[in-house]
């Protein structure tokens, strides 16, 4: 019976020291630490926590340290805390956390799951660091591209309406002056032949600058509408490359953001071209649809297909063109793809925040 007890003793002095370590451990590291329960509630915060919010030890425990979560996160920080915990898994998320002078400022929380001795659940373990700077910072790179793809459509705008307007129009009076000459009786048989094929020459290149121009800035997106827009195309380019596209679109709001109209009508024409310069493919599927929170564009053949992770080292021009547009609009762009087994793109762009900016301030 005296060892026994002589055992338990030591066994708590040694868990107290323990708990003394770590509590020593956590109060000097430069991160926010906290604890919690099997019921989900909090039962520890670090001094660099307490520090950071100003707050009470008291005010904290439990679910008081929600309090001071930026309203706009704090129903998503506790959707991915609750369903994480609820399958015991790791979770990384970053919300506005309120500092002791009013500031908000953007934290990383991981968080784990812990075990006891026994390898009985015994609730969850998390720090958090502050990614206020570097949240600044990719929202000033975001500004940034954003500023530049804007610049590249006010650029594609104006020489769109240079060809239409001036180059496409000369080339048009070019056509008309050489079908009156056609028919004027003062010409040789083989001078009528000549100035057939100049004006047949001169046609193609009027419907070439009028292809072109429209590539470059397709005013029908404001007036017509995506879907109409990306079908009209889809035919277009089906019928120069020789390539059967197939267009299904469905449950799209109306109207569709102007900015995701032309981002996704974008990825649209990249894809398509790639598609047919690079994959062999005669069949390729475009389907466009929308959910209550996203716009889906999936374009699909069953071409020569590539070594997905062998190339992304290479990408092109193109393909980061529209990772980078997407990005803007908080959107997300995935390639699978498998050698001889065809390529599918998914660009997801999410509807109600993509011009929402981040602000650490509140």
């Amino acid at each position: 019976m005296l060892a026994d007890t002589a055992d338990r003793k030591s066994a708590e002095e040694a868990i107290r020291e323990s708990e003394e370590l770590f509590r020593l451990v956590a109060d000097t590291a430069p991160v926010l630490i906290w604890m919690s329960d099997t019921d989900k509630l909090c039962t520890y915060f670090n001094e660099p926590w307490l520090e950071f919010t100003g707050e009470s030890l008291e005010s904290q425990l439990g679910n008081g340290w929600a309090n001071g979560v930026h309203p706009e996160d704090l129903k998503r920080c506790l959707r991915v805390y609750t369903e994480a915990f609820d399958r015991r898994e790791r979770f990384t998320m970053e919300y506005r956390l309120r500092r002791q002078d009013g500031e908000y400022r953007w934290v990383l929380d991981n968080g784990v799951p812990r075990f006891d001795q026994y390898r009985s659940f015994a609730g969850y373990i998390g720090s958090c660091i502050d990614v206020t700077e570097r949240k600044q910072a990719e929202e000033a790179l975001l500004s940034m591209t954003r500023r530049v793809i804007e610049a590249q459509e006010q650029e594609r705008a104006r020489i769109a309406r240079e060809l239409h307007d001036d180059i496409g129009q000369r080339v048009a009076l070019l056509a008309i002056n050489l079908a009156q000459l056609e028919q004027s009786p003062l010409k040789s048989f083989e001078a009528q032949n000549r100035i057939g094929e100049l004006q047949k020459e001169t046609c193609e290149i009027a419907t070439d600058i009028h292809t072109l121009s429209h590539h470059l800035h397709s005013a029908r997106l404001e007036y017509l509408g995506m879907a109409a827009v990306m079908r009209g195309f889809c035919q277009e380019f089906g019928k120069q490359t020789k390539v059967g596209i197939n267009f299904q679109s469905q449950d799209l709001p109306s109207p569709v953001p102007p900015d995701i109209s032309l981002c996704l009508f974008r990825v649209l024409q990249e894809s398509l071209q790639n598609s047919a310069k690079h994959s062999g493919a005669q069949q390729v599927e475009v389907e466009l649809w929308g959910t209550p929170d996203e716009i889906h564009l999936v374009v699909s053949d069953s071409g020569s297909g590539f070594d997905n992770e062998g190339a992304k080292p290479s990408r092109g021009l193109g393909l980061i063109s529209m990772e980078e547009r997407l990005r803007v609009l908080k959107g997300t762009f995935s390639i699978e793809s498998q050698a001889k087994r065809g390529t599918k793109i998914h660009a997801r762009v999410p509807l109600g925040s993509r011009s929402d900016s981040m602000q650490a301030t509140g």
